[in-house]
């Protein structure tokens, strides 16, 4: 009997990108993310399948729920999974880069064509290069200025950072806008509780992200509205002022008071959500 192929550190930083995505009722060799991924690792979905399943096993908020996952967790395993918590960004961008590597074979440019307009810049192809040269560009050893191509690649990783966020944010909440419903692709974004300028340690964070139509990522943007310790929507009395009005009793009035739609993992962070009730909504 032919000895099991072992899993690599890239092999299973794409395995925890689809695992961050995936809810475990969809861990299955018949899943299409599954098979995806198992056509491009040469594996079966199987598998794959069960390497998610290895991965459920060091999830606490999945044992917190009663699922035990595998058992057959390896020792890499482990390491990737505690590196992905205690460097989400880094993980994010790694994993992001070999995504569109090895699983959709494109360029950056064509990858972020879902993004939203305000989240879209132009197009730039993705660099055949390691987390390594994006994160850490050498400088020049005759004048120690940084090379042409380090704005570039800057650029590169802010758009990496912005595919996985959105990927991720738009998969968890199932592409439904976590208020309205809304499931038009085009019309949703993944928006930040906290801004990526105010805490950039949370800008892959998906306990920072909330599934939004773009009228109401701008609300929340502008401190419009807000969650409260339940994730009821709250109104800005600046919202207020301009009632009775039909669009805004539509859009707005209407949903005051409930709960967002939880996302099928990654609930949004309470200290995030207070930070920003207390910095940003305007009261």
């Amino acid at each position: 009997m032919p000895t099991p192929r072992r899993w690599t550190r890239d092999e299973l930083l794409l395995a925890m990108h689809l695992y961050c995505r995936i809810p475990f009722g969809r861990q299955h060799a018949h899943a299409p993310e599954i098979i995806e991924l198992a056509a491009a690792l040469d594996r079966t979905p199987g598998s794959v399948a069960m390497k998610l399943n290895n991965l459920t096993s060091l999830d606490p908020e999945e044992q917190a729920r009663g699922i035990k996952g595998l058992s057959g967790a390896s020792d890499l395993d482990r390491q990737v999974w505690a590196e992905f918590q205690a460097r989400w960004d880094d993980l994010a961008l790694e994993s992001e880069t070999l995504w569109q590597q090895r699983v959709t074979g494109s360029t950056l440019g064509a990858a972020l064509g879902t993004l939203g307009a305000s989240d879209q810049p132009a197009p730039v192809p993705l660099p055949p290069t390691t987390l390594l040269t994006l994160s850490n560009p050498q400088p020049s050893p005759i004048d120690h200025q940084p090379p042409p191509a380090t704005e570039a690649l800057r650029t590169t990783r802010v758009r990496l950072a912005q595919s996985f966020f959105r990927r991720l944010i738009l998969s968890t909440y199932e592409t439904r806008c976590c208020l309205t419903g809304n499931p038009i692709p085009g019309l949703l974004e993944a928006a930040h509780v906290v801004s990526w300028s105010d805490r950039p340690e949370h800008r892959t964070n998906p306990k920072n992200g909330l599934c939004l139509t773009r009228l109401h990522h701008a609300a929340l943007d502008q401190g419009l509205i807000a969650f409260d310790t339940d994730c009821r929507l709250l109104l800005s009395p600046q919202l207020k002022a301009h009632l009775p009005n039909q669009t805004l009793q539509d859009n707005f009035t209407r949903y005051e008071g409930q709960p967002l739609r939880p996302p099928t993992r990654f609930p949004p962070d309470p200290s995030l959500l207070t930070h920003h009730r207390e910095t940003i909504f305007i009261t």
